[in-house]
């Protein structure tokens, strides 16, 4: 069966009220700095837990804003897994940058470690262009695989020519909504990359040019068809439901895009 997780990216404009007018950086920047605070973490990680568990979720993809591998103590950590244990989540990813060295991916390992998941999906170019062998032997030594997740690429071609050939650490956690923005042929990326594809991040979008995302089927992604290829494919790894609004609370679009792929897949 297929794990179906949330994305606690979805809350990027929570901390700015859903009036994120300055993009994504002022989102990250907010939610870093409301849960970066060690004696106020618990109270507010569990808040974000108790509202994801609230919409039927049981896994969760944790994003760097809410947990960073960069200031995360190990009284963070042990706080984070705790309440994972205490809800009955498990962590299907973490979410967010792979840092620029292999200290910064050593820490994130770490990160992952110690919430219980073996897959970071991320993007990370530095690293692939500059340390790619040794980044893979550090993810083989740990246990853990990078799924990496496809913004600028435009092709699935050029998604391929960046993870390179260690397949068995290195992979893809495909963007759904990202191909779609660049005018790309979601399902033939879909079909092109399902090899290598570790994680898919469902991610429907209104429009070509613009990321802006939305329920499913309410865009231009076909996310029924992109199911239906991986389902083609043999894929029981997990779906994440992504869905980062600007302007507007993303919890009844999240529950209603889950009640679709349960659907689909016959939950």
């Amino acid at each position: 069966m297929n794990t179906i997780s949330f994305m606690s990216a979805n809350f990027v404009a929570q901390q700015v009220g859903y009036k994120m007018t300055q993009g994504w950086g002022q989102g990250d920047t907010t939610t870093q700095n409301y849960f970066r605070p060690i004696e106020t973490f618990g109270e507010r990680f569990g808040d974000m837990l108790d509202a994801v568990a609230d919409m039927g979720f049981t896994a969760i993809d944790l994003w760097s804003g809410q947990l960073n591998p960069a200031w995360a103590t190990t009284e963070h950590m042990q706080t984070a897994r705790a309440l994972l244990d205490k809800y009955g989540f498990t962590v299907s990813s973490l979410a967010g940058g792979m840092g620029n060295s292999l200290d910064d991916l050593a820490r994130v390992c770490d990160l992952a470690e110690a919430v219980g998941t073996t897959i970071l999906g991320a993007n990370g170019d530095h690293l692939l262009l500059n340390e790619y062998d040794s980044a893979a032997a550090m993810l083989r030594e740990r246990g853990i695989r990078w799924a990496y997740e496809n913004h600028p690429e435009k092709t699935p071609e050029a998604v391929l020519a960046k993870i390179g050939t260690a397949a068995d650490v290195i992979g893809v956690a495909i963007d759904t909504g990202w191909f779609a923005t660049h005018g790309y042929d979601v399902v033939q990326a879909t079909e092109t990359l399902a090899d290598r594809i570790i994680l898919v991040h469902l991610k429907d979008v209104k429009a070509v040019g613009a990321h802006e995302t939305c329920r499913y089927g309410q865009g231009i992604v076909p996310i029924e068809q992109v199911v239906r290829v991986m389902q083609a494919h043999g894929y029981t790894g997990g779906y994440v439901i992504e869905h980062e609004p600007e302007h507007s609370d993303p919890t009844e679009d999240c529950v209603a895009s889950r009640e679709m792929l349960e659907d689909w897949l016959g939950e």
